[in-house]
C-alpha cells in the first residue's frame, strides 16, 4: 500500500501539469511501473492531445508488459466523435500490462466504471480508491460538469481580520502578500473564465489575465448592466479583446453596445431580475452554451453576496489577511439571516497558512458539487467498492 500511495503521488503531480491547458477534459496523470521502478510517465498534456495513459506507455524505457499502471482516473473505453484514437483500455489490454492502479472512477456516462469492467475482463487485475480524495478534489471542476452539464463556480475573497475587502475610498491594493496573490494565478490559470462586477473594473482597473507559465488565458467576464466600463479600462485595451465578454441588460444603450462591438470585444443581453441585477440563472445557462465549464468569481462584494444568496456557487475561498480596515467594503453583504441555525455552512472545510493570510476553503454542497464522487470525500477508503458498484 506504501508503494501504491508513493505512485499514485507521481501520477497526480503528473496530472498537475495539465492545469489550465486540458480543459473540458480532466488533468490526469499516469506512471509505469516495473519490478518496483518507475518505466514509463505520461500526462495528458492538452485538450485534443494523446490520453496520460498512452504517453506513459510510449515513453516507456522498456518492453511495458507485465508492468503494473497507476493512474489517478479511471481510462477511458469509449470512442470519442471525431476522434480515430482508440479507447485507453484497449490499448493498455494490447500491450498485456498486468495490473491497474485507479484513484477514483470516471463518472462520464459514456466511461462510469465501464473501463474497469473492460479491463477485467481481458484478466487484468485492477485495484481502485488509492489517493482517491486528492483526485476527486483536483479534478472537482470536471466532475460537477460532467455529471451536471452546470459549470463549477469557485469564489475568491481576499479581506481583513475584519471583513473588508478595500477601504472606504474603495483601495484594495493590496490586501494579501506576494504569495497569495500567486496563488490565486494558479486559480485562474484552472479556471475556463474570470468574472467581476463593473464596482471591481471601476475601482480597481483590473486586467484579469494569467501571468504565469503559459497556461491559455481564461476567459474575462464583467456583469455590467449599462455599459459604464470606461474606454480606459485595461479590459479593453490590451490584446485579449477575444477573451472579454460584457454581459448586460437590454437596458443598455445600443450605441455603446455597438461600440464595444467594433472593438472587437463581445456584448451579451441577458435579462434582469426583479431586483434589476443580472438573472445569474440565465448567466449560467449562458456559460453552458458556450463550453465554460469552470468559473472563478473575484468580486466584488455586491456579486459575491448575489452568488452566496442565490446558493449559485460550489466552492469558496477566503484569504484573510492579518490587518484591520474598519468602515470599509464588505466582502459579505446582507444575506438577510436573522438566526445562527439559519446561516449558510460550508462542507469538507479545510484551513492553511499562506504566506501571512489565512486561507478557508470550503464547498457548499459536495453531493451537488461532486455527485456519487461526493463519498469519497466523507468516506474511507474501504467504502469506494461500494461506490464503484454503484456505477454499474
Amino acid at each position: 500500500m506504501v508503494k501504491h500511495t508513493v505512485f499514485m503521488q507521481r501520477a497526480l503531480e503528473l496530472a498537475r501539469m495539465g492545469r489550465g491547458y486540458t480543459s473540458p477534459n480532466p488533468m490526469v496523470g499516469a506512471v509505469l511501473v516495473k519490478n518496483g521502478r518507475i518505466i514509463g510517465e505520461g500526462y495528458h498534456e492538452r485538450y485534443g492531445d494523446k490520453h496520460a495513459e498512452v504517453r506513459a506507455i510510449e515513453n516507456a524505457t522498456e518492453p511495458v508488459a507485465g508492468a503494473t499502471l497507476y493512474c489517478n482516473l479511471e481510462p477511458c473505453c469509449h470512442t470519442i466523435p471525431g476522434k480515430k484514437t482508440p479507447p485507453c483500455t484497449h490499448r493498455i489490454i494490447q500491450e498485456r500490462i498486468r495490473k491497474v492502479v485507479i484513484s477514483t472512477i470516471d463518472p462520464n456516462p459514456y466511461v462510469s466504471g465501464n473501463g474497469i469492467r473492460a479491463l477485467r475482463a481481458a484478466g487484468i487485475e485492477v485495484e481502485t480508491g488509492i489517493l482517491a480524495r486528492e483526485a476527486t478534489l483536483l479534478n472537482e471542476a470536471y466532475f460537477k460538469f460532467i455529471q451536471t452539464g452546470i459549470p463549477f463556480i469557485h469564489l475568491k475573497i481576499a479581506q481583513s481580520l475584519d471583513g473588508r475587502i478595500a477601504t472606504r475610498s474603495g483601495d484594495s491594493r493590496w490586501i494579501t502578500d506576494e504569495t497569495a496573490r500567486q496563488l490565486v494565478q494558479e486559480m485562474r490559470r484552472g479556471a475556463d473564465a474570470v468574472l467581476v462586477g463593473i464596482g471591481t473594473v471601476l475601482a480597481d482597473n483590473p486586467r484579469l489575465t494569467l501571468r504565469i507559465g503559459n497556461g491559455r488565458q481564461p476567459y474575462r467576464i464583467v456583469l455590467d448592466s449599462h455599459l459604464r466600463i470606461p474606454d480606459t479600462a485595461h479590459l479593453l485595451q490590451d490584446e485579449y479583446a477575444e477573451k472579454t465578454i460584457i454581459i448586460t441588460s437590454p437596458d443598455a444603450d445600443s450605441g455603446r453596445r455597438q461600440f464595444l462591438s467594433e472593438k472587437g470585444i463581445r456584448v451579451e443581453v441577458l435579462n434582469k431580475n426583479s431586483n434589476e441585477f443580472i438573472d445569474l440563472g440565465e448567466l449560467l445557462e449562458f456559460l453552458k452554451s458556450q463550453g465554460i465549464t469552470s468559473l472563478l468569481v473575484e468580486g466584488g462584494g455586491k456579486i459575491f453576496t448575489r452568488f452566496v444568496q442565490k446558493q449559485l456557487y460550489d466552492k469558496l475561498s477566503v484569504f484573510i489577511a492579518p490587518i484591520l480596515i474598519g468602515s470599509g467594503k464588505e466582502a459579505i453583504q446582507d444575506l438577510h439571516i436573522e438566526r445562527l441555525r439559519d446561516a449558510f455552512r460550508l462542507q469538507h472545510v479545510t484551513f492553511r497558512p499562506v504566506g501571512h493570510q489565512i486561507l478557508i476553503e470550503g464547498y457548499r454542497d459536495i453531493q451537488a458539487t461532486f455527485g456519487k464522487l461526493a463519498e469519497v470525500l466523507e468516506c474511507s477508503q474501504d467504502s469506494l467498492k461500494k461506490l464503484e458498484q454503484s456505477f454499474s
